[in-house]
């Protein structure tokens, strides 16, 4: 509920700040730079956490879990798949909006901002042309897990992931072929899981104010007539959104988990998600999320979690890349409802989707490879910058949400489901 209050709040503050002082003044613009101390302080603080969170978990997952190869392998490809699939469903349901919604970017006037946006991805698409689909496969491999552990590369979460596998499989390895070592070193990496987790709980209790901040900045921001202009998209692309959330409940409700139910124990994290625009910054409220309140177990919350973060993005590498190119598509005299550019699309996102992390992920570059792969021109995804923040704050929720629902389904279709740690949303924050 404060979560929410916040929200709520926090968009009512920023909406009054933009009527009183108006958009672009520079009264806003010094009370914003003070607001965002909070925000800025919050969302570096989850980031601070993420590493450290997933380095420990996974790998006391692991001493615990004990059955090394077999369920690692077994998570890694459920999840994964599960990612995938829905990512392309959710382009379906992206090229399905476009459809009934008419979207063609014909007719939208470009802006100075939009050109120079349009002429900056025309450049970045230069530096990425040259990365193949095995070059971005080979950057999720660690080579230096300290600098991947400092974030220094796009895919160093995935990096990280990998290098705790490893590093959980070895402890497990020591503990079962020397008894001299085994009993010090599981209690060692069971009391630092719990001191991070301590550490977690700490930096939650932060999250109202931290929305408050984030949501004050977002609605004193937003461009009421970039949106009206741009209102038909900006419609379609929530109800897409809406849909996805539909299946996802449909999905976790085939393993008999109560829809209603699993929106009242996430809906935390959508909302800071929502408010963030951060998939990875969203990491540690995620996995909170899925191991205290979903019972998905510690080494399933943590790899979906954090492969989710980075690849299979249900809103930000499914719906808006197929919302894009079918709206682009005319503008070259391509007719986008044929079956042969429609298989074309989906197949494409869903690769695209799966190493956008080479590329540094997010919605503007995963759109930015669908694009170029299907000769469509780049530079018109610049007519969109106005907006951006506006459906970034829904994809991004989308895109926590597909790991959470990715962790749900994996981990009771492996049989790796547990009983909820906590009762009440609450005792999160």
């Amino acid at each position: 509920m404060r979560v929410f209050v916040a929200l709520i709040l926090g968009a009512a503050l920023g909406s009054c700040l933009q009527i009183y002082y108006g958009l672009g003044s520079s009264v806003l613009h010094h009370t914003l730079s003070v607001v965002s101390i909070v925000s800025y302080g919050y969302v570096s603080l989850l980031k601070m956490i993420i590493m450290p969170l997933i380095l420990v978990s996974i790998v006391a997952a692991i001493v615990k879990v004990r059955d090394t190869g077999a369920a690692l392998g077994k998570i890694s490809v459920v999840s994964i798949s599960l990612l995938l699939a829905m990512t392309a469903a959710s382009a379906a349901i992206g090229i399905t909006m476009a459809s009934l919604f008419h979207l063609d970017a014909s007719g939208i006037v470009a802006g100075t901002r939009e050109i120079a946006q349009g002429h900056a991805l025309q450049t970045h698409l230069t530096s990425i042309k040259g990365l193949s689909f095995t070059d971005m496969i080979k950057a999720f491999f660690p080579q230096n897990p300290f600098a991947d552990l400092a974030g220094e590369r796009p895919t160093s979460t995935i990096a990280v992931v990998i290098f705790s596998v490893f590093l959980g499989l070895a402890c497990v390895r020591v503990i079962n072929q020397d008894s001299k070592f085994s009993q010090g070193l599981e209690s060692f990496i069971l009391s630092a899981q719990e001191v991070v987790r301590a550490l977690v709980h700490l930096v939650l209790s932060f999250t109202p104010y931290g929305v408050l901040a984030l949501m004050i900045g977002v609605a004193a921001n937003s461009d009421a007539n970039a949106i009206e202009s741009l209102a038909h998209f900006v419609m379609a692309s929530y109800l897409g959104l809406l849909l996805i959330v539909i299946m996802h409940l449909i999905l976790v409700s085939l393993v008999r988990v109560n829809p209603l139910d699993y929106i009242k124990k996430v809906l935390p994290v959508l909302a800071f998600a929502f408010t963030s625009r951060s998939s990875a910054a969203a990491i540690p409220l995620n996995i909170e999320t899925q191991v205290e309140k979903l019972g998905n177990g510690d080494a399933v919350s943590n790899f979906t979690a954090s492969f989710g973060a980075t690849m299979g993005q249900n809103g930000c590498a499914g719906l808006y890349p197929a919302m894009l190119a079918m709206m682009i598509a005319p503008t070259v005299g391509i007719d986008p409802l044929t079956p042969g550019f429609l298989f074309t699309l989906i197949i494409t996102i869903v690769i695209a989707s799966f190493g956008s992390a080479g590329i540094g992920g997010g919605a503007t570059f995963a759109a930015l490879i669908v694009l170029s792969a299907m000769n469509l021109p780049v530079a018109l995804a610049g007519l969109l910058i106005s907006i951006e923040p506006l459906i970034d704050m829904g994809r991004t929720a989308i895109n926590v949400n597909g790991s959470m629902v990715s962790g749900t389904i994996t981990a009771r279709a492996l049989g790796m489901a547990e009983p909820p740690r906590v009762e009440d949303i609450d005792e999160l924050t």
